[in-house]
């Protein structure tokens, strides 16, 4: 007979009673584990109860609105998976010796043949990248036995490094890569004999046995030859596709909504596993809210297309991980903003009286070089613009070099490349090199070396519009200066007003490092300097 069982809510991370805002299968249904039956919410987070077992729902105990805690009961299961064993058990059989006989006989050869180990071709699943990338360690040998989830490789790209894990159980009857290939999705890894999935063929039994016996055959499967990509899916975090994790892994993580790339792994080369997910989600919900913590509710989903037509369209790798930066930096930096203006009368009217010769030599010698000449001047007299705060957050490394990045918009979004050794070059240099730096960016051609090692950053709008912004400083820096469009305005000189070409300066920093008076110095001594670029020589 099939067997009830009770299926309660397990150990959830909190002995407070949470909601039941979602029943996910109704009665009659079959379930298999893994199917989630309900959702319930804490104050911190929502989560779905999986099953455990295999059977039919025979009658739901909660309903929406409920309040639950470990050991409810959230519905009755029909356990089905032995009703064939005990039919089988209990009838007799009526056929004569000969018939049992042969139809067990023809059973079994068919289990055999179905049994059969077969060659399967695993292959590079989609990683999450377009180029290809270099294998770095070869996991596993010829004639190694393996096991679901065991690693096979390891891939190295220019951002992480990856296990590729086996999606099937077998013997390795050939390996097809060695360390330095390089390979994409769709490449064979290594070729697996493996009786995995290759269930057995049910036996046409006459009609006769079928009436009068219970005996059964074997689960029917498809017995043609498969080739296997390791379970990937497009709706997983593509960040999360760098992390090292099996498909069973994988799936419970899409079932539970955890971003795979925030949980730490125990496994082998930090190889994320079922406890580790099961241990971060207990932990999120047990935590309480923290006075002054960034625990902001989410956004709720919104329609947009109830309200007209729309198109969807994702962010590209370049926005998604600017958009990462600056929000992790607003968020930890206490921002201000200090407004200043400068004086570029004199020095604008040198600057073209020298951009013929810029031409000749093959630059364009353009404002922003001279003001990247003044910055340099100002971080060497006011050292802790040119610092940053430790990991602790409580020393401040002062750094001896003067590296000065300058904000470049690309069809594809916001990049800083950074010219290094400011200190070094001339104003000539600094065009030259803020040309060279500019047209790779734009080429798609920067090397994370040309984006790295930067103290401060310039962010132009110039050439757009405006007359003042709130640049957001660009992490672990300290400081970022914003300059604006300059205008013609009148000025009060020598008895009359004189018309002058003004240049606004908008000055973001970190309140921890620098102080309100320090920041007005410094955008003073900018301003000064560039009313009268010999300044910058005493």
């Amino acid at each position: 007979m099939a067997n009830d069982i009770e299926v309660k809510i397990p150990d959830i991370g909190t002995s407070a009673p949470v909601d039941v805002i979602e029943i996910l299968v109704k009665e009659g249904d079959k379930i298999t584990p893994e199917t989630s039956l309900i959702t319930l919410e804490s104050d911190k987070a929502s989560m779905e109860i999986p099953a455990s077992v295999t059977g039919t729902v025979k009658q739901i105990k909660v309903k929406v609105g409920d309040k639950v805690s470990e050991g409810d009961i959230i519905l009755m299961l029909n356990a089905e998976a032995t009703k064939s064993q005990e039919s089988s058990s209990a009838q007799p059989s009526s056929l004569s010796k000969e018939e049992v006989k042969s139809a067990e006989e023809k059973q079994t050869s068919s289990v055999t043949k179905s049994t059969q180990a077969k060659e399967i071709e695993v292959k590079i699943p989609d990683i999450g990248v377009a180029a290809q990338v270099d294998v770095i360690e070869i996991m596993v040998n010829k004639g190694d036995e393996i096991t679901t989830d065991t690693p096979l490789i390891t891939l190295e790209s220019d951002k992480a490094s990856m296990e590729i894990p086996s999606p099937v159980a077998g013997k390795v009857l050939e390996v097809k890569l060695k360390v330095g290939d390089k390979v994409s999705e769709g490449d064979l890894i290594l070729v697996v004999s493996s009786s995995e999935d290759a269930e057995p063929i049910p036996t046409e039994i006459p009609k006769t046995v079928d009436k009068e016996s219970s005996v059964t055959s074997p689960s029917t499967s498809n017995s043609a030859e498969k080739q296997y990509n390791v379970a990937s899916s497009p709706s997983e975090y593509s960040s999360s596709n760098l992390v090292a994790a099996g498909p069973a892994v994988r799936r419970l993580a899409r079932e539970l909504g955890v971003n795979l790339e925030k949980v730490k792994g125990s496994g082998r080369k930090a190889r994320v596993t079922k406890e580790d997910i099961q241990a971060y989600v207990k932990q999120k919900l047990s935590e309480k809210p923290t006075a002054g913590g960034f625990g902001l509710p989410a956004m709720p989903a919104i329609d947009f297309s109830s309200f007209g037509e729309i198109e969807t369209k994702p962010l590209n790798k370049i926005k998604r991980l600017t958009g990462g930066n600056v929000h992790r930096s607003w968020v930890t930096i206490p921002h201000v903003t200090q407004f200043d203006a400068a004086d570029i009368t004199e020095i604008e009217a040198f600057r073209k009286s020298e951009a013929e010769k810029g031409k000749n030599q093959d630059y364009k010698l353009t404002l922003l070089a001279f003001v990247t000449a003044v910055v340099c001047k100002a971080l060497k007299l006011y050292p802790q613009f040119n610092a940053s705060l430790d990991a602790s957050g409580e020393n401040l490394i002062y750094k001896k070099y003067f590296n000065i990045g300058i904000a470049v918009e690309t069809p594809n979004g916001l990049v800083v490349p950074v010219i290094k050794n400011v200190d070094q070059l001339s104003i000539a240099h600094i065009a030259r090199e803020m040309s060279r730096l500019s047209t790779k960016a734009r080429e798609k051609g920067l090397m994370p070396a040309d984006m790295s090692g930067g103290c401060f950053t310039i962010s132009s709008l110039g050439g757009i519009g405006g007359t003042a912004f709130t640049p957001i400083v660009n992490s672990p820096e300290v400081a970022i200066l914003g300059l604006s469009r300059s205008e013609i305005k009148p000025v009060y000189q020598q008895g009359a007003f004189q018309p002058r070409l003004i240049l606004p300066l908008s000055l973001s920093y970190d309140h921890r490092v620098i102080d309100g008076a320090e920041a007005a110095r410094f955008t003073r001594y900018i301003s000064e300097c560039l009313a009268d670029i010999r300044k910058i020589l005493l």
